[in-house]
């Protein structure tokens, strides 16, 4: 069964499923945020330097291999692990099963699959919905797939309970498999703005910000033996300074899950917000800011 049948299992929640972040606009204050600020490209470059031998230790003398996207957005990230995987291991068939709240994103990522050659003689099992509702699902059906690797890019924001939500993907991976959590890196800026600023900015989608620091305390305090990886990365917020740049406006609108940063937000949260983004945010150089979005690859052993 390929992607291209049209038999792929899909699974589609209902209408009253919690609003996930990124529909309509929301899509395209992400792809704007994705092009201007390297993200994707720093993360492939870690996907690229670290998977190779991981790759290696988790399918070795294995006959079929299960991977897991949760919250695999576009699925840009997905199909460059995907094509290593099968590079690595071009004998062995390959499953992914993809969890993905946004029913646009998601077929952004069938696109990608339909004009992509290698990515069709996959098949693809498609969930459009909250991680803790796939998590429900799986456990009212009982027969638990397990997987060789799991990865969680930029998600783990959206979750109710962090535990839970580690504890419970933890324990869908095969013997030697990996669970991968890429997330902003502690101390970092996303870090620190958004702790700064928790009463005004977690009201939405994201309730409660976190980073990698709380990611590792919940392995530390669950006894899962993990290695780190920092993603450098920092981008241009020089315009975000100027009040009638409109890229400026919708970096700030992206950074603070907004739809209107200058319309939102009290003249003294604003220029509290900006201060900050200047000053313990970013650096300065060359008379351009630069905001500090380093982030973390987690690797979470079985």
């Amino acid at each position: 069964m390929t992607a291209m049948n049209g038999e792929v299992q899909e699974s589609v929640m209902a209408a009253e499923a919690k609003q996930t972040c990124y529909e309509g606009s929301s899509v395209q204050s992400f792809q704007f945020y994705l092009e201007h600020s390297g993200e994707h490209e720093a993360i492939l470059q870690c996907v690229h330097n670290i998977l190779p031998g991981e790759f290696k230790r988790i399918g070795a003398g294995k006959s079929s291999l299960d991977v897991l996207g949760v919250g695999s957005g576009g699925g840009e990230i997905d199909a460059q692990m995907l094509t290593l995987l099968q590079s690595t291991f071009p004998a062995v068939p390959i499953t992914a099963d993809i969890v993905e709240g946004s029913s646009q994103l998601t077929d952004n990522f069938k696109g990608l699959v339909a004009k992509t050659t290698n990515l069709q003689k996959i098949p693809f099992a498609w969930y459009i919905m909250h991680s803790e509702d796939y998590e429900r699902q799986v456990k009212e059906k009982g027969d638990m797939k397990t997987f060789d690797f799991i990865h969680m890019i930029q998600m783990i924001y959206y979750v109710d309970n962090l535990a839970d939500t580690i504890k419970f993907y933890h324990s869908l991976l095969k013997n030697n498999g990996r669970l991968m959590i890429i997330i902003e890196a502690a101390n970092g800026g996303w870090d620190t703005l958004w702790k700064t600023y928790k009463k005004d900015l977690c009201v939405d989608a994201i309730q409660e910000y976190r980073s990698s620091g709380e990611v590792i305390a919940c392995l530390k305090s669950q006894g899962l033996k993990y290695e780190e990886h920092v993603i450098p990365n920092s981008f241009d917020i020089t315009e975000c300074f100027n009040p009638s740049s409109q890229t400026g406006k919708r970096l700030l609108n992206y950074m603070t899950a907004n739809d209107n940063f200058y319309q939102s937000f009290s003249p003294e949260i604003k220029g509290g917000m900006l201060e900050l983004l200047r000053n313990k945010c970013s650096t300065e150089k060359d008379g351009r800011v630069l905001f500090n979005s380093n982030m973390s690859c987690i690797l979470v052993y079985a």
